[in-house]
């Protein structure tokens, strides 16, 4: 909690800095660009094939990118896509390193301290892999076992939560990335893996073996994400709130889900075959940009 408070002063602070700037949208006018800054290995929500950034949030956030153009009634911005790390996504953005962040940031109340939310365009539960070998059925026999934790996750921020509560007694040990967190637990150094179980999904559909995993205890916790952008800019925020909105009314956030997760998808061509949750359903009906609490 000391770091999560130490980290929200210094954001508070450099958006402190950033009040006199032009705003987001300004930049964007002038320079003739958007940079989009995405997750490079969040299959299928955001993520890199052959240097190419694509996904559901990449879809998604093409579509905001283009009505910015029509709004600021020039077709030839350009745009621009920069891989971004979780723990400087929030920098980067109040810095103007980037203009919108379409990845797998779940909107959580603190963040909304230094940075706006979009209207929700994806919902996830949070669960555990493990290896059916293992023997692990439920979260307490996960009692002093090794879980790796992506740092700079929402997943890992809830399981910390709950570790230091005393609600879930484990050894928590940190992954730099979705990449080698898995990796971790694929090769036995870990027992879990705690993460959203979209990529606990895909990892398990991509694995050499994927009836070797199972993921326990899922819906530990909402994770609704959200275009994230700098404080300095309602009518950009008003730009992705509508599109996103529309996309839920009109059905395409519909197709998205059937392109990316029930659909074969590069560059594997594997099909993850995921039904949509009732929370996914649920948005269908009454989108929202409301955070959860953590």
């Amino acid at each position: 909690m000391r770091l999560l408070l130490l980290t929200t002063a210094i954001l508070t602070a450099l958006t402190a800095t950033q009040v006199n700037a032009e705003s987001t949208l300004d930049r964007i006018k002038t320079s003739g660009k958007i940079t989009i800054g995405y997750r490079e290995n969040a299959e299928p929500i955001s993520y890199t094939v052959d240097g190419k950034a694509m996904g559901y949030a990449i879809d998604v956030c093409s579509n905001v990118a283009n009505e910015i153009k029509k709004t600021l009634n020039n077709p030839n911005i350009k745009i621009e896509y920069k891989v971004e790390h979780p723990m400087i996504r929030i920098p980067d953005l109040i810095t103007g390193a980037i203009d919108l962040e379409c990845g797998t940031s779940t909107h959580i109340k603190q963040r909304d301290e230094v940075v706006d939310f979009s209207t929700t365009y994806f919902i996830t539960d949070v669960g555990v892999a493990v290896k059916k070998s293992s023997k692990i059925n439920h979260l307490n026999e996960l009692k002093g076992r090794p879980i790796v934790l992506t740092k700079g996750t929402t997943s890992e921020k809830f399981m910390t939560s709950l570790r230091r509560n005393d609600e879930l007694d484990f050894k928590a040990v940190y992954g730099s990335d979705n990449k080698e967190s898995a990796e971790l637990l694929a090769s036995d150094r870990m027992v879990g893996w705690a993460m959203d179980e979209v990529s606990l999904t895909t990892f398990i559909a991509k694995s050499k073996n994927p009836s070797d995993y199972k993921i326990i205890d899922g819906g530990l916790s909402k994770e609704p994400y959200g275009i994230m952008m700098a404080k300095d800019s309602p009518k950009l925020k008003a730009i992705a709130d509508r599109v996103i909105t529309n996309m839920w009314h009109s059905g395409e956030m519909s197709k998205l889900y059937k392109k990316w997760f029930q659909s074969p998808i590069p560059p594997s061509n594997i099909n993850l075959n995921i039904q949509p949750s009732a929370s996914f359903k649920d948005l269908e009906k009454n989108p929202t940009d409301k955070g959860i609490d953590l």
